[in-house]
């Protein structure tokens, strides 16, 4: 089958309004969302294959589930309603099972075994448990009342064939993959993984196991870029670690739009001497510095390059993943072709006191214990192990608040996220 791809994104999808300077996020969201749209081709894969990949167009049911009436129980079938008192009828030889259906018909007022998803024979439409049934010398003995239709499984109650059971943009989970399979699907035009190139800037960093100098760090931005990728869908490539070297940077980029949909950078997109992320992109004519009214975070760099949409993040890792989260995740999504993705939140209790000013939105690393949102120590966006410490972020809104112990926080499980 030939691979179906979508038309490149336009050189000035990131471009803001005439005379806007500070975004507020919900701004910055909605720009992302009307302005992208899926890069990814289109493959057919088996389902056996397809765990985790996203549907390029709507499934529907090749067969009904359950395919035909069939027993809920193991038990004995019959036709019609049983009014109430005792009740005695013939048991006809054979069974029905799962598999091995009845091949006579059942007279009415006749009663044939039948097994836990077997097909109901013709004559048959009531099935009652065998624990309620006395068996004996070819008859079997019961007390009412009983509805017609107990026990019995309809066909296609489930689902119908011809049935739209799954739609364009869904992220495949197991389930899914036993839904397709019930009714009857094998094959599925799904779309190609997102190819994610993630790049670290700046002559401070080195590769954690080798000597660090005086002045430098570990490169702590890049290994978790690259597993945030890998967790929403993503193929991964590792473009290393640049030093503030403008031409080594461009060959970097150059490399890494040949290989990927888009690229992730870490530090340089600002606006200083060293950050020539954000000269590169303003040299290609397709910079956008988006400076979002954001805690931790604020310049975020978009542009393109060779085609590429390329998102500059902040070189904190704790604004790197905050970013990356917010705003990137949800974008990541939407050129892979899974559509816009917004995280859901938990109104929960805080177990913490904060004052916010208004003009910001927030974003507090938290976790819960017993009901409540606990916040992280310190703020500082330097404190990386409050990262590892949280299992989600709290969301301020954008105006004032001061939050007391058990005023209601929105909290935002990182699994709601994709991670």
């Amino acid at each position: 089958m030939t691979d179906l791809n979508p038309p490149p994104l336009r050189n000035d999808c990131f471009a803001l309004p005439a005379g806007v300077n500070w975004t507020p996020v919900d701004e910055a969201l909605v720009l992302l969302r009307d302005r992208l749209a899926p890069v990814t081709a289109v493959e057919e894969v088996a389902i056996g294959n397809a765990l985790g990949r996203i549907l390029a167009q709507d499934v529907a049911a090749l067969r009904s589930n359950p395919p035909q009436a069939n027993s809920a129980v193991d038990g004995y079938g019959f036709a019609g309603a049983i009014s109430e008192g005792t009740h005695v009828l013939p048991l006809l030889q054979g069974r029905a099972a799962a598999g091995v259906p009845y091949a006579g018909v059942v007279p009415s007022g006749a009663a044939i075994r039948i097994l836990t998803g077997a097909a109901l024979p013709n004559g048959v439409d009531t099935v009652i448990l065998e624990e309620d049934v006395n068996a004996q010398d070819g008859q079997i003995a019961f007390n009412g009342p009983l509805k017609q239709g107990a026990n019995a499984r309809k066909a296609g109650e489930d689902v119908v064939a011809g049935k739209i059971v799954l739609t364009l943009g869904r992220v495949l989970t197991p389930a899914d993959l036993a839904l397709l399979s019930a009714v009857g699907v094998s094959r599925v035009q799904v779309r190609k993984p997102l190819r994610v190139a993630v790049i670290s800037t700046g002559d401070e960093l080195v590769e954690p196991g080798q000597p660090a100098g005086v002045g430098q760090i570990f490169d702590a931005n890049r290994p978790m870029l690259l597993a945030m990728a890998r967790r929403f869908g993503a193929v991964t490539i590792d473009m290393g670690r640049i030093a503030d070297d403008r031409a080594a940077l461009r060959a970097a980029l150059d490399s890494a739009a040949e290989q990927a949909d888009v690229i992730l950078t870490s530090g340089g997109a600002s606006a200083g001497d060293e950050d020539h992320v954000s000269a590169l992109l303003t040299e290609a004519g397709a910079m956008q510095e988006w400076r979002i009214a954001v805690k931790p975070g604020r310049p975020l760099a978009l542009g393109m390059w060779q085609g590429a949409p390329v998102f500059g993040l902040p070189g904190n890792p704790v604004a790197a993943m905050v970013c990356t989260l917010v705003f990137a995740r949800p974008a990541m999504a939407l050129l892979a072709g899974a559509g816009w993705d917004d995280p859901q939140g938990f109104l929960l209790p805080a177990a913490f006191e904060k004052r916010k000013k208004p003009g910001r939105r927030e974003y507090l690393r938290g976790r819960i214990r017993e009901g409540r949102v606990e916040a992280f120590k310190s703020e500082g966006s330097g404190r990386i192990s409050g990262l590892s410490w949280a299992e989600g972020l709290i969301e301020i809104q954008d105006g004032a608040r001061h939050i007391q112990p058990g005023d209601p926080v929105r909290f935002i499980p990182f699994s709601s996220f994709g991670l």
